[in-house]
């Protein structure tokens, strides 16, 4: 299963050294050369946190999918989180954030909940790449209407995406994120991949976060082909259509930038469009 998982995402079938061990010697010699991008090791170090809001990224992760059985068994080491491996500071086994190739964060900031402040400053000291997991964690999402007052935290009143206090590396959005988008991650991971992970790399800067942003962002710059990814991506079906456009329900939008982030012309260079268009 194994092979046929590396063998689907665009690894090889048999097990390879760590590049990022294999530049390393190469470059000795030259001690000003540039370091390629690197694989975090042959069965990476992963941690998962849980912060503000539903568990939906984490059934994602634990779906009984054969591909994600063979990720979580035989091509990771989950080393840190409450939910999966019981293990997180200040609680079971452990006193100290070990270290950790790639931590997953699922779920906005409380800025009232000093717990997760201090988890995810100690993640962002431990951990190579830092994920925000799903949109609450990239945008807010849904966290964003709480005003305080809510069962059962009713002091919980501010929330925030991880980007807003901590340097995040990568994106990987979803309400909740695709279980297969989770599996070609760790695979790029173990690859050594960064120029596979160049979406998610960008997408961690996106600060796109409800509907409203296809039409200004999208709509009205002249980009939008009519061809409905961002209301089949929608998971409130917010998005609708008129005429052969998109149009935003308020009222049932979430603000988790779903349709946005899924639109195969958001991340167009619209500078350079509007050049060769001399708009």
């Amino acid at each position: 299963m194994f092979d046929k998982l590396k063998k689907a995402f665009g690894g090889s079938s048999e097990p390879e050294a760590p590049k990022v061990e294999e530049k390393v010697e190469a470059a000795a010699p030259e001690t000003q050369a540039p370091e390629a991008p690197k694989a975090a090791s042959s069965k990476p170090r992963v941690g998962y946190i849980h912060l503000s809001g539903c568990t939906g990224d984490a059934m994602s992760l634990t779906e009984n999918y054969d591909i994600l059985s063979t990720v979580l068994t035989d091509m990771i080491d989950i080393v840190y989180g409450q939910t999966l491996v019981d293990k997180w500071i200040h609680g079971t086994y452990a006193e100290e954030m070990p270290e950790m190739d790639l931590c997953l964060i699922e779920g906005s900031v409380c800025l009232q909940d000093e717990h997760s402040l201090h988890e995810i400053q100690e993640a962002r000291k431990k951990s190579t790449y830092i994920a925000a997991f799903g949109s609450c964690a990239m945008t807010g999402c849904f966290t964003t209407f709480a005003r305080g007052g809510q069962q059962a935290q009713p002091k919980h009143e501010s929330f925030v995406p991880v980007s807003s206090l901590v340097k995040v590396d990568l994106a990987l959005p979803g309400c909740p994120v695709a279980p297969e988008m989770i599996a070609k991650t760790v695979v790029a991971l173990c690859n050594g991949d960064m120029e596979y992970l160049q979406p998610a790399l960008d997408k961690a800067a996106c600060d796109k976060g409800c509907g409203c942003d296809v039409l200004t962002g999208i709509i009205r710059n002249g980009l939008c082909s009519g061809c409905g990814t961002c209301a089949l991506a929608c998971p409130t079906r917010a998005m609708g259509f008129s005429e052969g456009r998109p149009s935003c329900d308020r009222d049932r939008c979430i603000k988790c930038g779903t349709c946005y982030t899924m639109c195969p012309r958001a991340w167009l260079p619209v500078s350079r469009i509007k050049e060769d268009t001399g708009l």
